[in-house]
């Protein structure tokens, strides 16, 4: 019948650096050392800004104002639209001077042709009753019929023409008046884009307002946050420094243990040479 032992061994190891280059690692780890008590901690000129900052901060964004007032003009369209009764105003005079000519009103309106049409007949009939007169038909139905239709064939052309001219008139007007109404709605509704352009704008502007407004804080939380992240960024690049330095050249301990198991002849023997070496041994002669 056989049985087991155990045996447990403790190694210890310790690995030294190249002795040259020793003197040269112990003074970067005694200049690193010399870091480690002022490494948590902020340098004045480090400190001295982030103060700086937050004083600035604390005083406020100085554009603030200025950026919600923009937004709000811009919400409001910017001013696109602040000619627009002007435009109106522009279009309803010229509307009421041209609609007489137009609507055909003024179609034989012209106070000047009468005094052109009185002068033909003067004349027309000073020059037709001095013909008869001299004929010695005055006043004869010859008389007042060459004078009727000479003063027709007289006045018939210029009022022909001054018709004419009226009804080119009325269509210039109403030509007018359509350009005119498509110019000006037309401006109104570049103005009215204008201004829900600037409108669209002013969300993007308000949202930089309101970023303005927090600028104060959010400076004050960044400046916070470095306060605390210096020391530990310059407290985590020693750590980083010397944990190699100190994992290449440390001391390692390790235990090793073991079983074996032995026959019961093995065993045997075992104790019998024990049991023998407790006996004086006799030297014979």
């Amino acid at each position: 019948m056989g049985g087991t032992s155990t045996s447990t061994q403790q190694q210890t190891s310790q690995t030294n650096p190249y002795a040259s280059a020793a003197p040269a690692l112990n003074g970067i780890l005694n200049n690193i050392n010399s870091l480690v008590p002022s490494a948590g901690s902020l340098t004045g000129a480090q400190a001295g800004a982030l103060n700086t900052i937050e004083a600035n901060a604390n005083a406020g964004n100085p554009y603030a104002a200025a950026t919600g007032n923009l937004a709000t003009g811009l919400l409001n369209g910017g001013g696109a639209q602040n000619n627009d009764a002007a435009i109106k105003d522009n279009l309803s005079s010229y509307q009421g001077l041209l609609t007489p000519f137009a609507n055909g009103s003024m179609v034989g309106q012209n106070k000047a042709l009468q005094a052109q049409l009185d002068a033909i007949g003067s004349d027309v009939t000073n020059q037709v009753n001095s013909q008869f007169a001299a004929a010695g038909r005055d006043g004869s139905g010859a008389n007042l019929q060459a004078l009727g239709r000479g003063i027709a064939q007289g006045t018939a052309p210029v009022i022909a023409s001054q018709y004419n001219t009226d009804i080119g008139n009325q269509l210039n007007a109403a030509g007018s008046l359509y350009g005119a109404g498509n110019a000006s709605y037309g401006m109104l509704n570049q103005n009215q884009a204008a201004a829900n352009a600037n409108a669209q704008a002013g969300v993007g502007v308000g949202t930089q307002a309101l970023d303005a407004q927090n600028w104060g804080a959010n400076s004050i939380l960044a400046a916070e946050a470095q306060r605390q992240g210096i020391p530990i960024q310059n407290l985590t690049t020693l750590l980083g420094a010397v944990s190699p330095v100190a994992q290449a050249f440390g001391t390692t301990n390790g235990t090793t243990s073991g079983s074996q198991t032995m026959s019961g002849a093995q065993q045997f023997g075992t104790i019998a040479q024990g049991i023998g070496n407790l006996w004086p041994k006799t030297k014979f002669t």
